[in-house]
C-alpha cells in the first residue's frame, strides 16, 4: 500500500510543569484519558531538558516554583520554541507575574488554582485547535510564497508563453486570494471563540458579547459595508472587552458608574489593554484600533486618548453605540437595568455628547427594524414625561420605578387620577420617568408632518 494514502494519527504532546508532585498527579489523572501524550517535569530546568529532546505542542506551568518561576520558564520557551502553546497555572492573585507571562512569555491563557476541570479541558482543546489553525495558516503562507516564486521563475523563463498561460495563472492567483480570505475568516471565528471565554467570567444575565456581535453584524449588513470593514468591526465587537480578563468577578459584573476610584482607573484602562493583547496578531490590528477607541466620546471626554468628533474612527463610534445599548440593558453602565426603548432614549439624550449625532437616529432605526422588543420606531408611540400624559393614552411598555418595581403593565389605559398618582409618586421618589405611550395614528402622522 502507498504510504502517502495512510492517515497517521499523531497525539498532541503536553508537558506539565509543577514543583508539587500532587499537582502533577492531579493533572495527569485529568488528562490521561484525553488522547494526549503527557510529559511531567518538577522544575523549569527539567522542563527545558524535555523540550530539548521532545517536540512539545503545549506547556502548562505553575507560576510559583523555586529557582525558575513559571513566567520566566514560559518566556524562555517562547524564545526557543515560539510555536509551542503556553498556559500559566497560578494560585496567586499576582498581576506582576501575569503581566510578565503575557508580555514575555506570550501565554495563550492563565488559569487560577484551584482550577475547574471542565474549563481546563476546554481551554486545552481550544488552544490546540487554535494552534492547529495557526500551523495550517503558516503552511498556506509557505505554499503561497513558493507558488509565487514558481510563478516569477515561470515568467522569467517562459515570457513567450505568457498569453497562452494567462488564464491558468489567473486561476492560481484567485485560489491564493480565496485561501488568504479564508484565513481572515478563520480569525473572525477565532475571535468569537475568545469572546465566549470572556463571557464565562460573568453570570448569564451579564453576558453581552453575543448580542453586541449580532447587532454590529446587522448594522454592517444594512449599511452595505465592505467585507474587510465588516469583519474588523465584528472582531472588535467580539473582543472589545478581552482586557477585562484580569478583573475580579465582582468588578466584571458591577455597573461602571458605581466603581470606586482604583477600580474606575482599571476600568478606563481596559480598551488599551485589549488593544495591546491583539496588536501582535497582524490580521487583527485594524480591529484592535477600533477597540482602543470605542470608549472615546464625541465631545472629547472619553478615554484613553480623549479623541473628539470625527477624529474617532467610524467603526469605534458604531461599536460604542452597540456596546452601550446592550450594556445599559444589563446594568453594566448604570445600576438600573433599562429596557431596549429606555436605552435608545438614553442614547438619543446624549447625542452630540457621548455619541456621533449623525449616527444616532440611524442606529435607532436599525434597532427598531431588527429587534422585536423595540417600539421606539413606531410612529404611534411617544416618549413623554409624567406631566405630559393625558387620560385615554395607552402604555406601550411596562412602566417601572427606578428601583425596578413594576408600576403599570403595557396596555394600561391612563385615566386622569392615575396620571396624578404617577406625578406624585415620581416627585416622592425624586426620579424622572420616561413613559412610552401609544397615541392615535392620525395624530402621530400630523405631528410628524409639522
Amino acid at each position: 500500500m502507498d504510504e502517502s494514502t495512510v492517515d497517521v494519527v499523531i497525539k498532541p504532546r503536553v508537558l506539565l510543569v509543577d514543583d508539587e508532585e500532587s499537582i502533577l498527579n492531579s493533572l495527569r489523572r485529568l488528562l490521561r484519558s484525553q488522547g494526549y501524550e503527557l510529559f511531567l517535569a518538577d522544575s523549569g530546568a527539567r522542563a527545558l531538558e524535555i523540550m530539548a529532546s521532545q517536540s512539545i505542542d503545549l506547556v502548562i506551568s505553575d507560576a510559583r516554583m523555586p529557582n525558575m518561576d513559571g513566567a520566566t520558564l514560559l518566556a524562555r520557551i517562547h524564545e526557543l520554541y515560539p510555536n509551542c502553546l503556553r498556559i500559566l497555572l497560578t494560585g496567586y492573585a499576582d498581576m506582576d507575574m501575569i503581566v510578565k507571562a503575557i508580555n514575555q512569555g506570550r501565554i495563550y491563557r492563565y488559569i487560577s488554582k484551584p482550577w475547574n476541570d471542565e474549563e481546563l479541558l476546554l481551554t486545552i482543546t481550544q488552544g490546540l485547535a487554535f494552534q492547529h489553525s495557526e500551523r495550517e495558516r503558516q503552511r498556506l503562507q509557505v505554499l503561497v510564497r513558493e507558488q509565487n516564486r514558481q510563478l516569477q521563475a515561470l515568467n522569467a523563463t517562459l515570457e513567450k508563453r505568457v498569453i497562452s498561460r494567462t488564464s491558468e495563472v489567473q486561476q492560481t492567483a484567485d485560489m491564493l486570494d480565496l485561501a488568504y480570505e479564508e484565513l481572515k475568516r478563520s480569525y473572525a471565528v477565532t475571535a468569537e471563540v475568545f469572546s465566549r471565554m470572556v463571557e464565562w467570567r460573568l453570570p448569564k444575565d451579564k453576558q453581552t458579547n453575543r448580542a453586541i456581535i449580532d447587532l454590529v453584524k446587522v448594522y454592517c449588513k444594512t449599511h452595505v459595508m465592505d467585507e474587510a470593514a465588516s469583519r474588523d468591526l465584528a472582531m472588535a465587537a467580539a473582543l472589545h472587552n478581552i482586557g477585562k480578563m484580569s478583573w475580579t468577578d465582582s468588578m466584571m459584573g458591577a455597573p461602571a458608574d458605581l466603581l470606586h476610584h482604583t477600580d474606575r482607573e482599571r476600568y478606563r484602562g481596559y480598551p488599551k489593554q485589549s488593544e495591546s493583547l491583539l496588536m501582535t496578531l497582524e490580521p487583527m490590528q485594524d480591529a484592535a484600533r477600533l477597540i482602543l477607541h470605542h470608549q472615546e466620546r464625541w465631545d472629547g471626554t472619553g478615554f484613553p486618548d480623549h479623541l473628539r468628533g470625527e477624529a474617532i474612527p467610524l467603526g469605534s463610534r458604531v461599536l460604542k453605540l452597540a456596546v452601550d445599548f446592550i450594556e445599559l440593558q444589563h446594568g453594566l453602565i448604570l445600576e438600573r437595568q433599562m429596557n431596549s426603548d429606555e436605552a435608545l432614549v438614553f442614547i438619543r439624550k446624549y447625542s452630540g455628547k457621548l455619541y456621533d449625532p449623525d449616527l444616532v437616529e440611524d442606529f435607532i432605526k436599525v434597532c427598531s427594524e431588527y429587534l422585536s422588543d423595540v417600539t421606539l420606531g413606531d410612529p404611534t408611540v411617544q416618549v413623554l414625561g409624567t406631566r405630559e400624559l393625558a387620560a385615554g393614552m395607552i402604555l406601550a411598555r411596562n412602566l417601572n420605578a427606578d428601583n425596578g418595581m413594576l408600576l403599570l403593565n403595557a396596555g394600561k389605559v391612563l385615566s386622569a387620577p392615575l396620571v396624578e398618582k404617577l406625578i406624585a409618586f415620581e416627585a416622592m421618589e425624586g426620579g424622572k420617568y420616561s413613559v412610552f405611550v401609544k397615541v392615535p395614528e392620525d395624530v402621530a402622522l400630523l405631528e410628524q408632518a409639522q
